[in-house]
């Protein structure tokens, strides 16, 4: 009696663990499985008006160690000079209004720019950009005296001014202006950046908590990406607010319960993942040899060999002279030629079938034992064979 009522209560347990298995393999099969290779709208993609703005102004550097602008080859320079001076109450101009004689080699006309970040406000610090104009050799150890930093539009919303670091060096001997055998150059002497080295001055104007649509904007238009994109958007808001405008644009609508919240939609929209659909593309750099390759790369059925021909001609100087006691004739140098003809390779011909996967393309080329160059004349002639169903992209 007792193991029948042991094993009654084994039954029911096993039966309870099977219906609960089952219960929980039913709810994860019904549950949104995350797709390979998906990626956050925020990382495909920006919000249209998120943005930043570049900036670029004209300014001097001073208190370099003689590596400043030759004011001669430099005239802008000259003028710039003079014109501060003249606004700091200096006056350097003769009777006459000559300009005097000035030839310091400490000073050097740059060009600045610095990018403006968006919703920047004022008294918000960024970095810049210092790179010479002018003849200087060096802008090492200078000072960028204030400069305004310009948009676009003409309008100041920066000013940067501060001491250079990240110069480069460069250093010679005697010799280097010959033969340049003693030059010793590490980065850019040329060009420096301030850490932090403009205020902005200027806010640009926009206001999102008003807006009634927002656009996002794919990095790599696609049309399936974009449907993709808005189709993630209505699935998480559970309604229809969103559409692919274009291959690159997905327009938006503020829902109700996102009025004047803006921030919170598209905080909650740029985590959304995405898997992208990309073409079928092979990247190819000729100079370094580098393939890159999609995984949507497919060709027909080919049959492809590969061989080198290497010919070698090698000079073989011999001296030629007269018999001994010849009263004629004289001695000469006379190259002896010899040409060799030689074929490298397998000699094989391999055959790669009809819709073969990118791993499989890259082993059947592989079999060849060829290397990136010659793989890249092999996708070329396939592509020109019109085997190749893929984009090849020469950079």
């Amino acid at each position: 009696m007792i193991r029948t009522a042991t094993a009654v209560a084994l039954a029911t347990g096993m039966r309870a663990f099977v219906l609960a298995a089952g219960l929980v393999a039913a709810t994860i099969a019904l549950m949104p499985q995350t797709a390979f290779g998906a990626s956050r709208i925020k990382d495909i993609a920006e919000f249209e008006g998120v943005r930043d703005n570049l900036l670029v102004g004209y300014g001097i550097v001073v208190g370099l160690s003689g590596t400043g602008d030759d004011l001669t080859n430099a005239p802008f320079t000259k003028e710039s000079l003079v014109g501060m001076l003249e606004r700091l109450g200096v006056n350097i101009r003769e009777q006459g209004g000559t300009i005097a004689t000035v030839k310091p080699k400490n000073v050097a006309a740059v060009m600045v720019t610095a990018v403006l970040p968006p919703f920047a406000r004022q008294g918000t610090k960024v970095d810049v950009s210092v790179s010479a104009l002018g003849d200087s050799s060096s802008l090492s150890g200078g000072t960028l005296l204030v400069t305004p930093l310009v948009g676009a539009d003409g309008e100041v919303y920066a000013v940067a001014q501060g001491g250079l670091a990240g110069v480069g060096l460069k250093a010679g001997g005697a010799a280097s202006a010959t033969n340049g055998q003693t030059t010793i150059q590490k980065n850019n002497p040329t060009a420096g950046k301030i850490a932090n080295g403009a205020i902005v001055e200027r806010e640009l104007p926009f206001e999102m908590s008003h807006m009634e649509s927002v656009k996002v904007s794919l990095r790599n238009p696609d049309f399936t990406t974009s449907r993709r994109v808005s189709q993630a958007i209505n699935a998480f808001l559970g309604q229809e607010v969103s559409r692919p405008v274009d291959p690159g644009t997905v327009q938006v609508a503020v829902p109700n319960d996102y009025r004047g919240n803006v921030v919170g939609l598209l905080t909650d929209i740029e985590q959304l993942k995405v898997e992208p659909d990309q073409i079928a593309k092979i990247v190819i750099d000729e100079g370094t040899g580098t393939i890159v390759m999609g995984e949507n790369v497919r060709i027909s059925t080919v049959a492809i060999a590969q061989g080198s021909l290497t010919i070698r001609i090698t000079e073989t100087p011999q001296v030629s002279q007269p018999s001994p006691f010849s009263t004629t004739g004289s001695t000469e140098v006379v190259n002896r030629t010899d040409i060799e003809v030689e074929e490298t390779g397998q000699k094989k011909l391999t055959v790669v079938p009809h819709g073969v996967t990118l791993q499989e393309l890259v082993n059947g080329l592989n079999a060849l034992g060829i290397g990136p160059r010659d793989m890249i004349a092999i996708l070329q002639a396939i592509k020109a064979a019109g085997a190749l169903q893929a984009d090849i992209e020469v950079m």
